[in-house]
């Protein structure tokens, strides 16, 4: 699969990094420090991915921001987005699934709960129907 990781977290983004070596996935993954370079990525001309892996707590562009411009884009909409954060706020996780995510995922503490937790969702997707644009 193609994975946009969308994080401007430097632990966070190793984290990823590792965890996919650790577990021999051949995904190719796309990083993005932000909403904004996130949409250039996404640009027409550029193959889209898969799915989207998103934080929410991000400087210039919310990943709440970026979820609206995304979800309002007629071909972008279709990219299944998971939610990728520390954030347990009822109210962010009510705005995300009202502006359409596929998953809302509270990043753990210790790195073994990440790696179990990243697992399933990579696992999930992988055998998921994916909307081919």
């Amino acid at each position: 699969m193609n994975i946009l990781f969308i994080e401007d977290d430097m632990i966070e983004t190793m984290k990823l990094q590792r965890t996919i070596s650790k577990l021999k996935l051949k995904h190719k993954i796309t990083e993005a420090k932000n909403g904004e370079e996130a949409l250039d990525i996404l640009k027409p001309e550029n193959t889209l991915p898969d799915i989207i892996l998103l934080d929410l707590n991000m400087p210039r562009m919310s990943g709440i921001e970026f979820l609206r411009i995304l979800k309002e884009d007629a071909k972008l909409k279709y990219i299944p987005t998971v939610i990728l954060t520390t954030s347990e706020n009822r109210v962010d996780l009510l705005e995300c699934y009202k502006i359409g995510i596929a998953g809302y995922v509270i990043k753990p503490l210790k790195y073994e709960d990440y790696e179990v937790k990243l697992h399933r969702v990579l696992s999930y997707w992988e055998i998921n129907e994916l909307v081919k644009g």
